[in-house]
């Protein structure tokens, strides 16, 4: 279920599930199916952590896989977990995902590491076979043209279910946790598509005149990920801003004063200051219109950029943009300026999946410490970052009309992936995906967020991988090496991937 507060949108995937076997074991052999049945519950349970799991429960013939197949669409599933627990005859999956469309995954994961050989039944047995019926699964799905995605491993019970001989409790070796970790991710994934199917993003002003990277296809947007485009006018902002109340003002400075730090240091641009009191109450008047706006507006995400004739009154407003923007991206509303909404679509999938998701290109590289510096002007993802970000006045936004104040910020010391939305030349999208480590190194001071980052090979290495995919010029920061999981939100929305 989707719950909407204030605009920002938290995503609880459906989560489908059932388990397999063969009818005609039930009564050959005492109490399988029931052992069956509770490694099922074991899985809900552990699921049920994670989103709403619908379980249908076993499906040991094709009459059950048929309805078990509607039964999935009454219930709008984001993803189906098929439990492999024993032999099971393809007929009776196949018909699952015939009807029902949503993303499939099979699990084998065996209920012990090693069966007692000198004590195990032929029911025993056929507790611990479910990766025996795993080949005619897949060969059925593939034949079907059905995407198939397998995770193997242990099944992680703490406990013996009744009547095992062999030790079930396998919750601590490595071969659960890791089928644990690639479960929980596929579950995330789905979030994240369901996420972007019911997202609205707002689209203020326009491009950056000739940055051919940037310019959007909003009916690409709709039917590749499902969003609504909202297409807004400053005209609407700019009559928030006119009714802005001084108590809304007010709070705004507070909440200002409480995310950030003011503060001149060695800059070594003049045009470069300290926030001046009448820049702050512009900026929290501005921020205050700009979040009754995306309320009013319902929207998730925004993407924006206003360049007009000097002295027009909307480019006034839009000189206060930053501060706002990054308290909304704070919130969960990401915003991207260049009216880059495919950056603002990466985001939005970082800020839904709890990692980030900071607005970025590259700012310079540093061969003596065979680092890339990346970053931007404009807003920044507060909540990566470990230290307070600093407001400095601008004396001019660099490449853009106006002036005032912007946020110098770099991403906390550690693990991060870069993410990065591409489109090629069939008009398809495609995800790039990098992984490194962002240091506590030096940065400019110029009012712009930076941070070094090492990938682990020279610069000049990683920059002849990432160029030869044709990326935009932006990208999204995330924390934590999320390369896995990303990819695994590529493959639910069905749009490449690739790794630099």
């Amino acid at each position: 279920m989707k719950e909407r507060n204030h605009g920002i949108s938290m995503a609880k995937p459906r989560i489908g599930l059932y388990s397999v076997g063969l009818k005609a074991y039930w009564s050959q052999f005492e109490g399988l199916k029931e052992r069956m049945q509770a490694y099922g519950k074991f899985i809900e349970s552990r699921m049920e952590e994670m989103g709403e799991v619908c379980n249908f429960g076993l499906v040991d013939d094709n009459a059950a896989g048929r309805e078990a197949g509607e039964w999935f669409n009454s219930k709008n599933v984001d993803i189906i977990f098929c439990h492999s627990a024993t032999y099971v005859t393809s007929d009776s999956v196949l018909p699952v995902h015939k009807i029902c469309k949503s993303p499939a995954v099979i699990l084998n994961l065996q209920p012990t590491a090693q069966i007692d050989y000198l004590r195990t039944t032929t029911g025993e047995w056929l507790a611990n076979c479910g990766a025996c019926p795993v080949p005619e699964i897949t060969f059925a799905l593939n034949r079907a043209g059905i995407p198939v995605r397998v995770i193997n491993g242990l099944l992680g019970m703490e406990r013996n279910t009744e009547g095992a001989v062999a030790d079930e409790n396998t919750a601590d070796l490595p071969e659960a946790i890791l089928a644990w970790k690639e479960i929980e991710e596929y579950i995330r994934a789905a979030g994240v598509k369901r996420m972007l199917r019911e997202a609205r993003f707002g689209f203020l002003g326009g491009n950056y005149t000739g940055m051919l990277d940037m310019y959007n296809d909003f009916a690409q947007y709709a039917t590749t990920f499902g969003l609504q485009v909202e297409i807004c006018e400053m005209c609407e902002l700019a009559d928030r801003v006119d009714k802005v109340t001084e108590a809304e003002i007010l709070d705004k400075l507070a909440e200002i004063d409480d995310f950030f730090v003011m503060e001149e240091g060695n800059v070594a641009d003049t045009r470069i200051s300290r926030p001046t009191k009448e820049q702050l109450r512009w900026s929290a008047t501005v921020a205050a219109a700009q979040e009754r706006f995306v309320k009013e507006r319902k929207l998730d995400a925004l993407t924006y950029y206003y360049h007009s004739v000097e002295g027009n009154r909307y480019e006034d407003i839009q000189a206060g943009f930053i501060v706002g923007h990054s308290l909304l991206t704070a919130k969960h509303i990401p915003c991207a300026g260049e009216g880059d909404m495919k950056t603002n679509i990466v985001m939005k999938i970082c800020d839904a999946l709890g990692v980030g998701g900071s607005y970025s290109e590259i700012v310079t590289t540093d061969y003596k410490e065979k680092t890339i510096l990346l970053g931007h002007d404009g807003p920044f993802h507060i909540r990566i970052s470990d230290q307070k970000p600093i407001l400095r006045s601008m004396g001019v936004y660099h490449g853009k009309r106006g002036a005032g104040i912007s946020v110098e910020a770099k991403v906390k010391a550690g693990p991060i992936t870069t993410l990065g939305l591409t489109c090629q030349m069939d008009g398809t999208f495609k995800l790039l995906i990098s992984e490194g480590m962002a240091t506590d190194k030096a940065i400019m001071n110029i009012g712009n967020t930076q941070t070094q980052v090492d990938f682990g090979v020279h610069p000049d290495v990683y920059y002849d991988k990432w160029f030869k995919e044709a990326p935009t010029h932006h990208c999204a920061m995330s924390v934590g090496h999320n390369a896995g999981l990303f990819q695994k939100v590529s493959d639910l929305l069905g749009i490449s991937a690739v790794v630099i």
